[in-house]
């Protein structure tokens, strides 16, 4: 065992020493006087949202919804996008001309994860976005397709309608309980794009998802 494990299981057994052995967690009441709504305007939670998703190295943009398709192909043009994953029910007007799109599930046929890999990018919708932490919720609901299809490629563009965007992360957690413990969906949080570091904080992106996101919000 090594000596950092040691010490963080020494430290544990210390301060639950005068834990008696019969106890269970639920036996202890513990305090959640947390918010559970945002009480802050419909036009403050989005603009939060917007500038927290931004913070994480994200590209975002704010259009209409006449101009969503517009606002698509400029940001596959500016990635230099032309070979694009898709989920089977995303709205083919999304789509630009030009652009090859490869559903995913289109009469039940999944695509292989050598041709997600080998795509230029993804594009989705989303469930829901919280404004608290610039977080996209995918449940693998409407629009978004399985989680496969949002891991491998190396692009995700991602379309957030404005009535989607939460205020705080325990209101979007009692949203998902329908889809989590009733339909058992996979659920993916996603902060920006993807990003790790090694022990020397030397920090990676794309390591367990797309290297770039962009956003467009649609008011």
């Amino acid at each position: 065992m090594s000596d950092a494990r040691a010490e963080i299981l020494d430290r544990i057994r210390d301060a639950t020493r005068d834990v008696p052995g019969t106890e269970r967690p639920e036996d202890v009441l513990v305090e959640r006087g947390y918010r559970v709504e945002d009480e802050a305007s419909r036009a403050e939670i989005v603009e939060r949202f917007a500038e927290y998703v931004a913070e994480y190295d994200a590209t975002v943009h704010r259009v209409g919804e006449e101009e969503l398709n517009g606002a698509i192909r400029e940001a596959l043009e500016r990635r230099s996008v032309n070979h694009l994953v898709i989920p089977a029910d995303l709205p083919g007007g999304w789509v630009p001309e030009g652009v090859e799109a490869m559903r995913d599930g289109a009469d039940g046929k999944l695509l292989t994860k050598e041709e997600l890999d080998e795509s230029h990018g993804v594009l989705t919708g989303c469930a829901w976005g919280i404004a608290q932490t610039g977080t996209i919720v995918l449940d693998a609901g409407e629009r978004q397709g399985r989680r496969a299809i949002t891991l491998l490629p190396d692009y995700h563009l991602c379309v957030v309608h404005e009535e989607q965007i939460l205020g705080l992360v325990p209101e979007a957690i009692r949203k998902l309980e329908a889809s989590v413990e009733g339909e058992g969906r996979a659920v993916t949080f996603i902060s920006g794009p993807s990003a790790t570091a090694d022990i020397e904080l030397d920090r990676v992106q794309g390591v367990h998802g797309p290297r770039t996101l962009d956003v467009l919000i649609v008011s």
